[in-house]
């Protein structure tokens, strides 16, 4: 797959553009939904020997257009990458999104960045997605400029899951409500959370379950607080583990939220290393327990029950 990020950045054929399907959109977190689509446009493209090129943004235009808010994407964009190109994706077209650029009226966005390309044959639209200042590059939009110049445009539909519509916002409402098991569904795959290791206190060491304290980008959303049973990629290995999300509560009451994962049979210095972990389910929400022994008794617990859960899989 390759990564450009402008659809005339495309290589010549024996001097000609290649004839090209597309779509557009955010794609955060490659869902279910997002799924089917790809793989249906992926099809269709090979049935008409044409190239299958997905024009997203970079950064999300969320962050541009709300720069205070935190937290907020699914994947990490290295991820959705290489979610994109598993999928069969010929070309990723990253368009850089600035606040000029969220200002272009959709007639402008489609012919100053999509129909500048020569041999765009077909356009495939998500259900409900839109581009441009005020979301006016609808379907109908589209359609009246493109079937003109004799580019098809193709709605596709709408993807239900448990009689809900799939969106990046069902699995972000799933994922603050900690319910991990149904996020694993929708996705298709566990959610992942990358971070590299920091120091912190050492108190899991003390008490006699050492974890890895993990630094991940504020751009990345969080699960609810709470402890999950995990697998922990490192260094090309897996690892089965438990993860905490919060604020160690028994110890100090704080608002920082810290991610702490036990990788089981595990002791090698790991401070400075990339960490992949994969949530796989909810055992508890985080409390605050009377005593220390209290806690690892708690503690103890969660172990036995991740290994007895991961022991089924």
């Amino acid at each position: 797959m390759e990564i450009l990020h402008n659809l005339l950045d495309i290589p010549k054929i024996n001097g000609n553009y290649p004839p090209i399907g597309l779509t557009i959109g955010n794609f955060d977190g490659v869902h279910i939904g997002h799924r089917q689509l790809l793989k249906k446009i992926k099809n269709d493209c090979l049935s008409k020997n044409l190239l299958f090129v997905v024009v997203t943004f970079v950064p999300h235009p969320q962050k541009i257009l709300q720069p205070d808010k935190e937290r907020f994407l699914i994947n990490s964009y290295e991820q959705r990458r290489t979610l994109l190109k598993s999928l069969g994706v010929d070309v990723l077209v990253e368009m850089k999104f600035t606040r000029d650029f969220s200002t272009l009226k959709g007639e402008d966005f489609l012919s100053q960045y999509l129909l500048s390309y020569p041999n765009l044959k077909d356009f495939y639209l998500g259900y409900d997605f839109a581009f441009g200042a005020n979301k006016e590059g609808d379907y109908d939009l589209v359609k009246s400029i493109c079937n003109p110049r004799g580019v098809e445009v193709e709605i596709q539909p709408k993807f239900e899951f448990q009689g809900q519509v799939v969106s990046s916002s069902l699995i972000r409402e799933r994922l603050l409500s900690g319910k991990i098991d149904e996020v694993k569904d929708i996705l298709e795959r566990p959610f992942h959370l990358e971070g590299v290791v920091v120091k912190g206190e050492g108190r899991g060491k003390k008490i006699g379950f050492p974890t890895a304290n993990i630094q991940v980008s504020q751009d990345l959303l969080v699960p609810q607080k709470g402890v999950y049973v995990t697998r922990t990629v490192y260094n090309g290995m897996m690892f089965k583990s438990i993860t905490n999300i919060g604020n160690n509560p028994t110890f100090k009451d704080t608002n920082m939220i810290h991610i702490e994962t036990n990788l089981f049979d595990f002791d090698t210095d790991i401070y400075g290393e990339l960490l992949d972990i994969q949530f796989l389910h909810k055992i508890r929400d985080e409390k605050k327990f009377p005593t220390v022994n209290d806690l690892i008794g708690q503690i103890k617990s969660d172990v036995e029950f991740a290994k007895e859960y991961l022991r089924e899989k």
